[in-house]
């Protein structure tokens, strides 16, 4: 039997922007989707701390060491600059498997800059 697992999270992402007009998705700069195992087109669970919204979507690469979190498409209607978002997606593990399961986490301050990580 599978289970599904969290398989990777960043958390207290600051929202940098949005651009309602692109087609869809969550722009988030490529060295923190690296750290934590995020492949562009993941598909994503999105948790915004400032308004309680929750929306599922896909990741996309933004600039490396840019910090970019971006709202687009009709997501972007979900938040605004300055708000903390958890991003997380998950992954089907064999229940065996599951002992021991750790996921990557990091947990991010001022610019979008990694202050803790854990599970890497």
């Amino acid at each position: 039997m599978q289970i599904q697992l969290l398989k990777s999270k960043i958390h207290r992402a600051q929202v940098t922007g949005g651009n309602v007009a692109y087609e869809g998705s969550l722009t988030i700069a490529e060295d923190l989707m690296e750290r934590v195992a995020l492949r562009p087109y993941e598909r994503i669970l999105c948790g915004n701390q400032a308004n309680g919204q929750r929306f599922e979507t896909y990741a996309i690469p933004g600039g490396r060491g840019s910090g970019e979190i971006i709202l687009n498409g009709a997501v972007a209607h979900l938040g605004q600059p300055g708000d903390l978002l958890t991003i997380m997606s998950f992954a089907l593990v064999e229940e065996v498997d599951a002992r021991g399961w750790e996921p990557q986490v990091i947990v991010l301050g001022e610019g979008n800059r990694i202050v803790s990580e854990r599970g890497l």
